[in-house]
């Protein structure tokens, strides 16, 4: 348990390090209880015990004090812990504990997309890469952001609580392909509400 993907050196400072941060995680795994799934951490009012360096990137890789986590079903479980607080800071919730978790860009990459009917009546559903399955409109809005530098812009979609993720840009391109124009804007339909392709407010 809490083994990281990745090698480094092997000497005694090395190995008390990989010790440390093994533990950190058997501890949080241990706090969360078994299996990956809904949480219901909305609900739960732990205390803050600070930061013990997990990260997620802008390509979604979960990372631990500067070391890519290299299982998919330890990352799931983590996945299932989090939680975006009104301070806008992304957090690992348990029962007993509240923790930092660096959030790059979304905690999520919507990496697969289904579309069903057409016009008004379309629907997009979408899979992230922790297999969330969920279909966009009035539950689960879609919002976009502006690029930066570039300027282009960024498609999210509401997962739960305040987070979100991030369409990839295969799945963006996609999207493009199933514009139309509505009330003089671009756009796509989806849960019977028509989103623009305009840049909105961040949650």
């Amino acid at each position: 348990m809490g083994e990281l993907g990745g090698h480094g050196p092997r000497g005694p400072t090395a190995m008390h390090e990989n010790k440390q941060m093994n533990a950190g995680l058997e501890a949080l795994m241990a706090a969360a209880g078994p299996g990956a799934g809904v949480r219901p951490v909305e609900a739960w009012d732990p205390p803050y015990c600070g930061d013990i360096g997990m990260t997620i990137r802008a390509d979604g890789t979960w990372m631990f004090r500067g070391s890519p986590i290299g299982r998919p079903a330890l990352v799931k479980l983590f996945a299932s812990l989090l939680r975006k607080d009104e301070d806008g800071r992304t957090y690992l919730v348990t029962p007993v504990e509240k923790v930092d978790c660096d959030v790059a860009d979304a905690p999520f990459l919507a990496v697969e997309m289904a579309v069903t009917g057409y016009g008004s009546g379309q629907t997009l559903t979408f899979r992230t890469n922790m297999d969330d399955v969920l279909a966009a409109g009035p539950e689960h809005p879609m919002r976009f952001t502006i690029q930066q530098p570039a300027g282009g812009l960024k498609p999210y979609v509401h997962v739960r609580g305040r987070l979100e993720a991030l369409l990839t840009r295969a799945l963006y391109a996609d999207l493009v392909e199933l514009a139309v124009e509505h009330g003089g804007r671009a756009g796509v339909w989806s849960g019977g509400v028509f989103w623009p392709f305009e840049a909105t407010n961040q949650v």
